[in-house]
Formats: C-alpha cells, sequence, structure tokens
C-alpha cells in the first residue's frame, strides 16, 4: 500500500509539472500568462499598448520574458523558451 502511494504521488507531480506542448501558445497563454494580462498592463486586446511591443518582433518581446520584467518573472514561469515563444507568437496575433 505504501509502495502504491509513493509512486501514485510521483506520477502526479510529474504530470503537474510536464511542461506544455511549445505548439500551442493559447494554452501557455492561459497558464501562465492570462491572469496579470487581464489585470496588468499591457492588458491582452489593447492593441495600443502591445504595438510598441509589437514593432520590437517577437525575438526580442521572447528575451525579455525570458529575462522577467517589472513584476514579471523569469520566463513569464512558464517550463521552457519555446513555451515562452509560443505565447509571445500568440500574443502578437491576439493584439495585433
Amino acid at each position: 500500500m505504501k509502495r502504491v502511494t509513493i509512486v501514485a504521488v510521483t506520477v502526479a507531480a510529474l504530470v503537474a509539472s510536464a511542461p506544455l506542448a511549445a505548439a500551442n501558445g493559447k494554452t501557455v497563454y492561459d497558464k501562465y500568462c492570462a491572469m496579470c494580462h487581464k489585470m496588468l498592463n499591457p492588458k491582452m486586446g489593447d492593441q495600443a499598448a502591445w504595438a510598441p511591443l509589437i514593432e520590437r518582433g517577437a525575438d526580442a518581446l521572447t528575451a525579455s520574458v525570458m529575462k522577467g520584467k517589472g513584476t514579471m518573472l523569469p520566463r513569464g514561469g512558464a517550463a521552457s523558451e519555446e513555451d515562452v515563444r509560443a505565447a509571445v507568437e500568440y500574443l502578437i496575433r491576439q493584439n495585433k
């Protein structure tokens, strides 16, 4: 019984910490970015606020998120650079 519990807890921890598929920027955004970008600037959908950031390009935005900025954690809390890039590309598409 003890061994089954340990295995179950270990599997649950691995599943919970597994990185998201980088190809799905919306999923990454929803998990790591949405809460803050609904309340803090730049807000999702505020094209005027996003315009100067989008002009910098996806590479510059990805680099900024990787380092963290202001209250944003490095990588925005996301698991990998691929996840960050997917979320950045999603944000760019949604805010053009």
